[in-house]
């Protein structure tokens, strides 16, 4: 992996998030199933600019301020302004539910049917309304069984014993980062996923745990309570910042970190985009500097179209818009390619991997072969996705029940947090070099 590609993410900056116009969604559901419909409402604008700024300051957290200005963004703008609560609650009044409310795209999700979807685009101050989709979970592999593999002879200069976990952190070059000093403290991650059913593994006892938030059922509890179970998420965990020692050493292992449930596995729809938006932008106002997020937006239930690859282009999907606007805000977004494997006429992406802002990552062998099941590029715009690869065969992780048990899983959910370790190291490499402390730390 080269560092100036990582390091190159950390500095990018781009346009804000635009709601395009479409035809009349009541129009295009008529002819659909007469149930209820998720779907976006977005507002043309956010009531008076006075207490929209105001709304907007009360939001954003004075560390998610600081970072932003270290990245040369703009600070706390009245587009950090939740949508209008009057024009929430008329929205509220005349749908079944309201879902999520997105403060950067200036709108809100909301559970209608076509009668109801026709009232709410009559409202003056909707600007139009466009269905909210959920994917398909993309198959990942886990090995069943428990890793019982001998310790492999370390090659490197660190005092820390990776035990078996040591191919996948040495490909990418982690125990030499470790060696400088760079182990992720005072680095907040954020990281979105199914759930993290399994945070009592000895692997999590010494990770530094600022929050949490389920998406999924409206609480704090990002375990197995209510709708959607956690397991992927509980791997993925274990993979960035897990530690225990001869086991398994991730490369963020003394970083904080914001843990957010997106995903209702328990439906035909497993994580709604709205969901996932919501928390980017929660993470972002609580100071995040990195999120790793194992999951992706490709398949869809009918009555609704999929995405095609036409539509990995940077700026069509919700979940593509809202991570680029949390990178122009600083925000090293680490994704998931995808695990759609090779199609020599299209590329196989899932939003938001396809996002100019967004480090999309693949996933390759011990040996650094591609693994057929990682997705590729490029976008529909020509852009060269994914933009870096990690381990994503037989990565070992944290068992999701049990308290010291372990095992090896293949995906790019794997290879996802790897990277976003490493960003998480170089970011905190950036921030010494900027306050002036030498840290000597050479550049592949």
């Amino acid at each position: 992996m080269k560092a100036a590609r990582l390091l190159a993410v950390l500095f990018v900056l781009a346009s804000g998030l635009e709601a395009a116009e479409g035809p009349r969604l009541s129009e295009r559901l008529a002819a659909g199933p007469r149930g209820r419909y998720a779907v976006w409402v977005y507002f043309k604008d956010r009531g008076p600019a006075a207490d929209a700024l105001a709304a907007a300051q009360a939001t954003v957290t004075p560390r998610a301020v600081a970072r932003r200005a270290a990245r040369g963004s703009a600070g706390v703008t009245v587009s950090d302004a939740p949508p209008s609560s009057a024009y929430v609650a008329a929205v509220s009044a005349a749908a079944t539910r309201v879902r999520q409310q997105s403060r950067w795209m200036n709108a809100v999700s909301v559970e209608a049917t076509p009668a109801q979807v026709a009232a709410i685009e009559a409202l003056p101050f909707v600007a139009r309304v466009d269905v909210v989709r959920g994917f398909q979970k993309r198959r990942e592999e886990m090995d069943t069984r428990v890793a019982a593999m001998a310790a492999e002879p370390l090659r490197k200069a660190s005092g820390l014993d990776y035990g078996t976990g040591f191919a996948q952190v040495n490909q990418i070059k982690v125990p030499f980062l470790h060696d400088v000093g760079l182990d992720g403290r005072g680095v907040i991650v954020g990281v979105l996923d199914a759930g993290f059913n399994n945070l009592r593994h000895e692997a999590f006892a010494t990770m530094r745990i600022l929050a949490t938030r389920d998406f999924v059922n409206g609480d704090t509890d990002v375990g197995d309570g209510g709708r959607g179970e956690g397991s992927h998420g509980t791997a993925t965990l274990s993979v960035i910042g897990g530690f225990k020692d001869g086991q398994i050493i991730g490369p963020a292992y003394a970083a904080s970190y914001l843990l957010a449930k997106t995903e209702d596995t328990d439906s035909e729809t497993p994580v709604e985009e709205d969901n996932w938006a919501a928390a980017v932008e929660w993470a972002e106002a609580q100071g995040v500097d990195v999120i790793s997020t194992s999951l992706g937006y490709l398949t869809y239930d009918p009555p609704f179209p999929s995405y095609t690859a036409a539509d990995m282009d940077g700026e069509t999907a919700i979940s593509t818009r809202a991570a680029d606007r949390a990178g122009e805000l600083g925000v090293v977004v680490v994704a998931s390619a995808g695990n759609e494997g090779l199609n020599t006429r299209a590329n196989t992406l899932g939003a938001p991997a396809d996002g100019d802002l967004v480090l999309a990552v693949g996933a390759v062998s011990s040996t650094g072969a591609r693994a057929s099941f990682s997705s590729v590029g490029p976008t529909a715009d020509g852009r060269i996705k994914p933009d870096v690869s990690a381990q994503g065969v037989s990565v070992k992780i944290a068992v999701p029940g049990g308290t010291n048990g372990y095992t090896t899983a293949n995906g790019t959910s794997f290879s996802c947090p790897l990277t976003a370790g490493v960003a998480a190291l170089l970011y905190l490499d950036l921030r010494m070099r900027r306050e002036g402390l030498d840290v000597d730390l050479m550049r592949s």
